[in-house]
């Protein structure tokens, strides 16, 4: 008993207490902030690999960015990437961050369809699609049902088969061998029923926009009700997402 009770002193709580105000601990880049300072438009466009960038004004895509810092790096009083992990909404345009704005991104209430809150608020089972995934997204997913941010405590879990799922989480940029196997998943989850889209691929098509390999089509038919930007997104970025999609 004794040498319990010095194990759990010297290892303090294996989770986090309240994900709602938690910081993503060591390096991570969250939602941007664009200073007003004039810099070379195209050349800091430029730098993006994804096009994230636009100009006139400056703004940065999250459905787009990699995360990979390379303008912060090359213009560090432009933009800096802080630690604010909240940054899924169910409204594409919110992701995108323009110049001189620094303000949390938040989902538009009147936007949720009703029957969202009504029949998922205190339990939602989702049925994760890798849809041509590189893996980093995935892991990350696994990582929310860890002791440390224990999803699984909200009522939130991922099921095993679409028929006991509330809808899809879609990870990867849907490549099209998997477009029709995200729709079938997606036709056997029982109404009402939900569409995720977690990571930049999986919004955008990340680096393999464009590709003839892709098949997005599942996204021209369905409604998204939540995106959640990161490469990979963080475990608190999904968690703080799903809760705001189905919670007051």
């Amino acid at each position: 008993m004794l040498k319990s009770l010095k194990i759990f002193l010297h290892q303090g709580k294996q989770f986090i207490p309240d994900v709602r105000t938690a910081k993503a601990p060591g390096v991570f880049r969250g939602r941007p902030v664009i200073s007003t300072e004039k810099v070379d438009e195209k050349a800091f466009a430029d730098v993006c690999p994804t096009g994230a960038i636009g100009t006139a004004p400056v703004s940065i895509d999250l459905g787009k960015c990699l995360f990979c810092g390379e303008c912060e790096r090359c213009f560090p009083h432009k933009v800096h990437f802080t630690d604010d992990t909240h940054m899924a909404t169910n409204v594409r345009e919110r992701l995108i961050i323009r110049e001189g704005e620094d303000k949390p991104i938040e989902l538009d209430k009147s936007a949720i369809r009703p029957e969202i809150r009504k029949v998922f608020s205190g339990s939602l089972k989702l049925r994760q699609v890798s849809a041509g995934g590189d893996g980093s997204c995935e892991a990350e997913l696994n990582a929310t049902g860890n002791v440390q941010f224990d999803l699984g405590r909200y009522g939130i879990e991922f099921a095993a088969s679409p028929r006991h799922a509330d809808g899809v989480l879609v990870t990867g940029p849907i490549s099209a061998n998997m477009a029709k196997a995200l729709e079938l998943t997606y036709e056997a989850c029982p109404e009402p029923r939900i569409v995720v889209l977690d990571g930049t691929d999986a919004i955008s098509g990340g680096m393999f926009a464009g590709s003839p390999d892709l098949d997005r089509s599942f996204l021209d038919t369905h409604d998204v009700d939540l995106y959640i930007p990161g490469n990979p997104a963080h475990p608190l970025t999904v968690i703080n997402g799903l809760l705001d999609l189905t919670r007051e």
